[in-house]
């Protein structure tokens, strides 16, 4: 997870617009030790509190990944829906022409866990959301049915 600096990136936007640490925890319903964790990649951040970062300052997931230089999210941007992502990663998936086996190899766990995720039970888990934009060039904005 290291690899994304997405805890500097993060930093960076909060302090580019003048907004605490202890303000930024309070909207995202967090405390600032969980918060400031996030930012020094202390702590992994759920792909939930992503988004609601993402969705304050409406910038993309993909910028924050350092999967995209694009800053900006357009307008008109959609809310993440469980649905759209699960159609998307299956839609993925068999463009690709990968199994959920070999998918679940690919992200070092169990065909049940993709398979939940295909079918919007869960939201898919932010390691593996990188792993797959990072190896196959997809946005995560995308994937997640912000764009």
């Amino acid at each position: 997870m290291s690899a994304m600096n997405y805890g500097a990136k993060m930093k960076e936007i909060r302090m580019a617009n003048n907004v605490l640490q202890k303000d930024i925890a309070s909207i995202m319903g967090l405390s600032v030790f969980t918060y400031s964790h996030y930012e020094t990649e202390d702590t992994t951040i759920p792909l939930k509190h992503l988004i609601d970062f993402c969705d304050y300052f409406k910038i993309r997931i993909d910028y924050i990944l350092g999967l995209d230089s694009k800053y900006e999210l357009e307008s008109g941007y959609n809310i993440v829906d469980i649905l759209i992502c699960a159609k998307r990663l299956k839609e993925f998936r068999k463009a690709n022409k990968i199994t959920q086996d070999k998918l679940a190899k690919i992200l070092n766990t169990n065909q049940s866990v993709i398979a939940n995720y295909e079918r919007g039970r869960t939201l898919i888990a932010l390691p593996f959301l990188y792993t797959i934009c990072s190896n196959y060039k997809i946005s995560a904005d995308y994937l997640l049915g912000r764009i």
